[in-house]
């Protein structure tokens, strides 16, 4: 799967009294698939996902995935502390076509977990999983940091197709991508170099004119033999080798320059649009226009996405024209003085 570009960490939206919102997930996912970005993070860090229970996690997989549009890459959040919760979670986002499972490292029994158990837990979850694995290093809820040895062993393994790294730490980013330029490997795209998502290949065929194809019986009542249908897209194969995807916008044109192939984004939550930008400059090699639009962002990204985190996130989407809501309790809502820094910081990222 190739894991390209920018995918916006989907918040879970919630009504007053905090129950999930499945009206404004579908809003949200809806627009989402209207911009240029290259898929979505579902029941990430920022989506809540410690804050859901089980049911409401299924949930949340299924009405993005009936609602997104089929392009758009689907990451689903599946990461749980034990191997078979994991499994559990990404066998029901493979059977709602999702394309990627994300997989965070375990981190309750902290002590325990040495390199040993890493490789041990995320190897399992990989030798089992019907869907790609995504590691997912987060360092500032995890309080726990993937060592390179251990990411760079677990790229090895043929169903462990790359990494979500959300430190911050772009030396780690290029030794990451320095340790693992050994592996080798391809991924189906379209004409175009984008993605060949699973509801892309689910969706039925259709012939020349876009109607989808009939039987011969159903035409003429000769034989039931179906009608030849072409092919949906026409596909090609491109060398990927292990994908770096990387967490914070503040540093996302320098984790590009360092190798890494797209970011997984709080900040493109409220605002895809700038962070789609900067990487589409970079791919077009104007570096200079790449970093006149990073420097804008830095300040807001640090602020609303590190500063403040999932609340101030959310009333920025409010601002944008998505539905952010409240968190979920312990989290609060941003006071007055912070949504009034939140709106200045803002206002250049309207979409």
């Amino acid at each position: 799967m190739l894991l390209q570009g920018i995918f916006p960490a989907v918040t879970t939206p919630f009504y007053p009294d905090g129950a999930v919102y499945h009206k404004k997930i579908e809003h949200n996912i809806d627009r989402y698939s209207r911009t240029p970005i290259a898929g979505m993070v579902v029941l990430g860090s920022t989506g809540e996902a410690v804050m859901l229970s089980d049911d409401e996690r299924r949930e949340v997989l299924r009405v993005t995935a009936e609602v997104a549009s089929p392009e758009k890459v689907l990451i689903a959040g599946t990461g749980a502390e034990s191997v078979i919760e994991t499994l559990r979670l990404t066998e029901l986002a493979a059977k709602l076509n999702y394309d990627v499972a994300l997989v965070r490292t375990p981190h309750f029994y902290r002590p325990q977990m040495k390199p040993e158990a890493m490789l041990a837990f995320y190897r399992t979850v990989a030798d089992r999983s019907p869907l790609p694995v995504l590691l997912y290093t987060v360092p500032p809820f995890t309080a726990y940091d993937l060592p390179l040895e251990v990411i760079t062993a677990l790229a090895e393994h043929p169903n462990i197709i790359g990494i979500k790294e959300s430190s911050g730490n772009v030396e780690k980013v290029a030794a990451m991508v320095q340790a693992t330029r050994h592996i080798k490997r391809t991924a189906t795209v379209t004409e175009v170099q984008q993605a060949v998502t699973a509801r892309m290949l689910a969706a039925p065929a259709t012939n020349d004119n876009g109607g989808q194809m009939v039987s011969v019986t159903q035409l003429n009542g000769g034989p039931d033999v179906a009608v030849a249908a072409r092919p949906r897209i026409k596909t090609r194969v491109k060398e990927v080798g292990f994908q770096v995807l990387v967490g914070a916008a503040h540093t996302l044109l320098d984790s590009l320059l360092a190798g890494a192939s797209g970011g997984v984004l709080g900040f493109a939550a409220p605002a895809p649009t700038i962070c789609f930008e900067i990487h589409a400059a970079f791919k077009d090699n104007d570096i200079d226009l790449a970093r006149s639009k990073q420097i804008s962002l830095t300040p807001a990204t640090k602020l609303v996405v590190s500063g403040l985190g999932i609340p101030a996130i959310k009333y920025a989407m409010d601002l944008n024209g998505y539905y952010g809501g409240l968190p979920r309790l312990p989290l609060l809502p941003p006071t007055q003085a912070q949504k009034m820094e939140i709106e200045a910081m803002m206002n250049s990222f309207r979409n």
